[in-house]
């Protein structure tokens, strides 16, 4: 009788706190590259038995809305009773769940499928990129619920939540007290939250279904995204650092024995080599026999394996902290970001540099786009004030590039490559719309991203394939390599747009099975139908060829991979480039000497040459055979520091 009366007794406590906490409608501004591009609202309505919290979501991303509606019920002890979630959480991704709590037992619509499931006491009903609102409510309920390791949450998986600490920021003179918590379980990686002692949520730092950073502000606190956005990127790394003893080793003398090194310059291979590495640097490469083994030094049988230098991506967006170590497991030690948040990728840089995190060296382009309804970041110029400004900008925090971006009007670009030139910057990006490669190029870009702007300007026939033989793709191709235009084809990306979500998936990523759940969930429903993906073939196959027919025209090519598969992406863009018609050693120039050549560290990096820097992987098998054996890799050195990918893996939970 006892339990009876204390039970509503204290679910009316919990209910009466809770209402004290919180207004009956709160606002959050969403973001993605730091630009304000929609809002979250959340209204509250009580009855004696419920409560509920009515949510609306919206964003426009680069003129596309995304709008979401969800419905989350509990019971005033603060017990989840239901949720419906229908709508987009990103530009090509829906979600329509409604889920249904009685007692032990889950009522489940996903879709079209309907099922039923048993349910333990610690589970809650939440969605994979769903508003912040119900990530409130979670957290308040793992609070409620003393703090539990793990809760089931549906309509599958589980969540992880940990306090991580507290930060006091300063707001209007006064300082404003938060708790920090990740949240692991949700997305690939770990979210960020920051809350106020009543549980109201304050900041959340995620990414939306295409993998592109999104944030969540409290609608009054919005002046602080910036201080949020690079604790983030500082908090995130430190998570990693902290596994740095049991993740890599420094040593200061290696010697690496046994194996074949790919001299990448000259596309040959040294059987049975010996490679010195003394504090990082290469100090001595040759045959065994011809090199001394210093005493001391650790060594690394490499028998039977091929040695190669560490692999370049020129198109990353390192959007989460998590790619850092994805990237190096694969044997990634050298990215160019081609875009990103100003704050976020110099606090990510600054700590890998600074040995306070895991990842690969970052070479920042800064993007630049123009304004509009289409317009990416809050970085945007339409005056050549604006433009001379930005760049100067990036210039003066470390980045080597800038990025232009779609919405950039033709008159200004001219004004960006002048200013990026004039400070010792090269220019890569997006072709503007309204403008040709061509025009693009005469402007002063000196590099351009992604095959479909070549595709654009060749001649093409009724099926849309390209007619390589026309005189306008023969002028076309004349003008790119005579301009010295780089290209980044990022083939991989394409792959994925044009397939058929029918096709098997581990073609394409034989480890597809090995990647983290949410990401699963993203690529397996990326493409499209098979029908449309068969009348769309022609122009995928030119895509390919296209690959080849610069390559035999002169033009440089740098392997990059705009995201897609974290780290091992660069593997499929490679195994592209070869099912184009490149050799493996064509291909693996591409991401290694060629772009170290391009962006002007080829005397200190992208090939195994005494005096470079101690950045190499090592493969279990021969790729210049078979190129897929590029995807083995055993040990990966970056700057004389060893890492073991199965390790790097782990920590960014691939292979559960």
């Amino acid at each position: 009788m006892k339990k009876y009366i204390l039970v509503p007794f204290l679910s009316l406590a919990i209910s009466a706190v809770f209402a004290q906490a919180k207004p009956d409608s709160v606002s959050f501004f969403l973001h993605k590259f730091e630009q304000n591009i929609g809002k979250e609202i959340y209204r509250i309505s009580k009855t004696a038995t419920e409560i509920t919290y009515t949510v609306n979501f919206k964003f426009t991303d680069r003129g596309s809305p995304v709008p979401l509606k969800a419905e989350l019920k509990l019971t005033p002890a603060f017990e989840p009773l239901g949720l419906k979630i229908k709508g987009n959480t990103a530009r090509s991704a829906t979600i329509n769940d409604t889920i249904s709590i009685t007692g032990n037992q889950a009522r489940i619509k996903v879709d079209d499928s309907i099922y039923h499931k048993k349910i333990t006491a610690l589970t809650f009903p939440v969605a994979s990129y769903a508003p912040g609102t119900v990530q409130q409510v979670l957290l308040q309920y793992w609070k409620n619920h003393k703090q539990p390791a793990s809760i089931t949450t549906l309509p599958f998986g589980s969540v992880q939540i940990k306090k991580d600490g507290e930060d006091a920021i300063s707001f209007n003179g006064k300082t404003l007290q938060l708790e920090r918590f990740t949240v692991g379980g949700l997305i690939w990686g770990h979210e960020i939250l920051w809350a106020d002692k009543s549980g109201q949520l304050i900041c959340l730092i995620t990414n939306d279904a295409e993998a592109d950073k999104l944030e969540m502000m409290l609608e009054t606190y919005e002046s602080l995204l910036p201080t949020f956005i690079a604790k983030a990127a500082t908090y995130g790394m430190e998570m990693f650092a902290k596994s740095t003893p049991k993740t890599a080793a420094v040593e200061k003398l290696i010697a690496i024995t046994g194996g074949t090194v790919i001299d990448v310059v000259n596309s040959t291979p040294i059987p049975n080599a010996v490679v010195i590495i003394e504090n990082g640097i290469i100090k001595k490469v040759g045959k065994a026999g011809e090199v001394t083994i210093p005493a001391g030094a650790k060594i690394i049988d490499a028998k039977g394996k091929t040695i190669l230098p560490g692999l370049w991506d020129m198109h990353a967006h390192f959007e989460q902290v998590d790619w850092g170590p994805a990237y190096l497991a694969a044997g990634v030690t050298t990215v160019r970001d081609c875009g990103n948040e100003f704050g976020f990728i110099n606090s990510v840089q600054s700590a890998i540099d600074g040995g306070k995190g895991i990842g690969p060296k970052i070479l920042k382009a800064g993007i630049i786009d123009g304004k509009g309804p289409m317009a990416l970041g809050i970085i945007q110029a339409d005056t050549k004030e604006e433009a001379i400004k930005a760049v100067d900008r990036y210039k003066a925090n470390g980045f080597v590039q800038i990025k232009i971006y779609s919405s950039a009007k033709p008159a200004i670009v001219k004004a960006i490559c002048e200013e990026a030139h004039k400070v010792g910057l090269t220019v890569t990006g997006h072709i503007p719309n309204g403008m040709t490669l061509q025009a693009g190029v005469d402007s002063g870009m000196d590099m351009v991203n992604h095959v479909q702007y070549v595709y654009s300007v060749m001649k093409r026939n009724k099926d849309r394939s390209i007619n390589f033989e026309d005189s306008l793709s023969i002028a076309a191709l004349k003008f790119i390599k005579q301009h010295n235009v780089v290209i980044d084809p990022t083939l991989g990306v394409f792959e994925m747009v044009f397939r058929s979500t029918k096709d098997n998936i581990t073609v394409m990523e034989p480890a597809f099975y090995t990647l983290p759940l949410p990401l699963q969930a993203i690529f397996k429903n990326t493409g499209m139908d098979s029908a449309t993906s068969l009348k769309l073939k022609p122009i995928w196959d030119s895509f390919q060829k296209t690959v080849k027919v610069l390559y035999d025209n002169g033009v440089t090519i740098v392997a990059g991979t705009d995201q897609g598969f974290p780290g091992y992406s660069l593997d499929r863009e490679l195994e592209l480039y070869v099912q184009a018609g490149l050799t493996p050693i064509q291909a693996i120039r591409t991401a290694t000497i060629t772009p170290a050549a391009v962006m002007k560290m080829d005397k200190e990096t992208g090939s195994i040459d005494i005096g470079k820097s101690a950045d190499i992987v090592i493969i279990d098998g021969d790729p210049l055979t078979t190129i897929r054996d590029i995807r083995k890799v055993t040990i990966v050195i970056k700057a004389g520091r060893i890492y073991d990918p199965v390790a790097l893996h782990k920590m960014v939970e691939f292979g559960k």
